[in-house]
């Protein structure tokens, strides 16, 4: 077996960890300020964010796996990771809701950026990031819509 089909999901599941902690750091204040009728209970955003991972992961996977290594992908896929629990960091844990939307437009570009750059490599997995794409465009806009409503 490669090493790569332990250390990519592995990557993929410390940042979803990490992230998960820094949320459950701030789920009390989280409870007490104002959200908008239309916010996805939390059990969905929980369903909603494994889907992504795993469609994530595979989409490194394929990416890595293919005889040419694009580091510059792999870099974004990094980088994107690293987006993905700074925002957590940011809402959750600090509670900076400003600085919370203006990061998760960044994970925003980052996450078209992959598209974009992996689609001459691997339409399929161009194509699994494609929910992660859409489910972070909703969630930047609650993130401003949560940063006005409060």
């Amino acid at each position: 077996m490669k090493p790569n089909y332990i250390i990519i999901p592995l990557i993929v599941f410390l940042t979803a960890v990490i992230g998960s902690y820094f949320t459950g750091t701030g789920m009390d204040w989280y409870e007490t300020i104002n959200l908008p009728d239309w916010t996805p209970p939390g059990f969905i955003i929980g369903v909603v964010w494994t889907i992504i991972f795993i469609l994530s992961a595979f989409s490194a996977l394929i990416v890595w796996n293919k005889p040419k290594k694009n580091w510059l992908i792999i870099l974004v896929f990094l980088i994107n990771a690293g987006l993905n629990v700074f925002w957590s960091f940011l809402f959750f844990n600090q509670h900076l809701i400003g600085a919370a939307f203006f990061e998760a437009v960044l994970l925003n570009i980052t996450v078209f950026i992959l598209i974009f750059t992996i689609w001459p490599v691997s339409k399929l997995a161009s194509l699994l990031l494609v929910p992660y794409a859409l489910w972070t465009a909703f969630a930047s806009f609650l993130t401003l819509f949560v940063w006005l409503i409060n």
